[in-house]
């Protein structure tokens, strides 16, 4: 199969080339209740100066949330949602020189999103909570990343062959809708229906991952697999991101998903001269 991770994708003036450079995703939750930066920057003027910050720390891409997804949270209906994310989705597209991507799973307001700028849609659900977003990212031809998530935690005799199936049926209905392989960018969903043994062995399977041939997005920014093995709260958790940063990119991974983009970014970069995918030129 044609590994699509090798396809360079420009999108708002800016070359993805996954064989060069391993890119960041600066998380931007502008909600009174995400699980680690709840309330910060849920007004305009606030989620600017941070996307802005995080532009400048090394972040390519950033990914505007307007629902908290963390365990146990309340759906918003549509239209609260949108209130909260288009005002600032278009004042980044003003004054942010990035990609805009939008954490939602729910088909109108992914449309509403794009038709304000973003310009990828981050499915938590994998196109399956609402498989008309599916559409949306095909009619208004956007990328869609399609993270594995399921409604329970039952994997059968096989953690990995059934993660593994149901990312596959999650492409199928991208697919299917019209989106073309090359629009397609996969996530693993760490901290999603997973016990924290499930999370590790997910980790530990990012290379078979990468083999199904598209883009992997590895999003575990201060998740809780990191405070069990650690035992620390969400606010101590920046060297065990730091780790599966590193471990992800070794295991291939092509995009990281990240709250602290000035220390990660550096360990992206410094990984991505080890592993070979960056050059690094001596000084005359």
């Amino acid at each position: 199969m044609l590994e699509k991770y090798k396809t360079p994708l420009t999108i708002n003036g800016i070359t993805l080339d996954y064989t060069s450079e391993t890119f960041v995703m600066g998380i931007l939750n502008v909600t009174p209740d995400s699980f680690s930066d709840g309330g910060k920057y849920n007004n305009v003027e606030a989620a600017v100066a941070q996307a802005k910050k995080m532009v400048a720390d090394g972040a390519k891409i950033i990914d505007v949330g307007g629902e908290s997804t963390r365990p146990g949270y309340e759906r918003i209906s549509d239209e609260d949602e949108i209130g909260r994310i288009v005002p600032v989705i278009q004042a980044l597209l003003a004054e942010v020189p990035a990609i805009i991507s939008v954490d939602t799973y729910k088909a109108n307001v992914a449309r509403a999103a794009v038709e304000a700028g973003a310009h990828i849609i981050n499915d938590i659900w994998g196109a399956k909570s609402e498989p008309e977003i599916a559409q949306v990212a095909a009619q208004l031809n956007v990328p869609i990343i399609l993270m594995h998530n399921r409604e329970n935690q039952n994997y059968g005799a096989g953690f990995w062959a059934t993660a593994k199936a149901d990312l596959e049926e999650s492409i199928s209905i991208a697919k299917k809708a019209g989106v073309p392989d090359t629009h397609i960018i996969l996530d693993p969903g760490i901290g999603f229906a997973k016990t924290t043994t499930h999370n590790i062995e997910m980790m530990q399977h990012l290379d078979d991952l990468v083999l199904m041939g598209y883009p992997v997005l590895l999003a575990t920014s201060r998740k809780s697999m990191i405070g069990n093995v650690l035992k620390l709260p969400v606010e101590q958790r920046l060297e065990g991101t730091a780790a599966t940063v590193v471990y992800g990119i070794e295991k291939g991974c092509h995009m990281i998903r990240v709250h602290d983009v000035k220390e990660m970014a550096r360990a992206t970069y410094m990984t991505d001269v080890l592993v070979g995918k960056r050059l690094y030129e001596e000084e005359a």
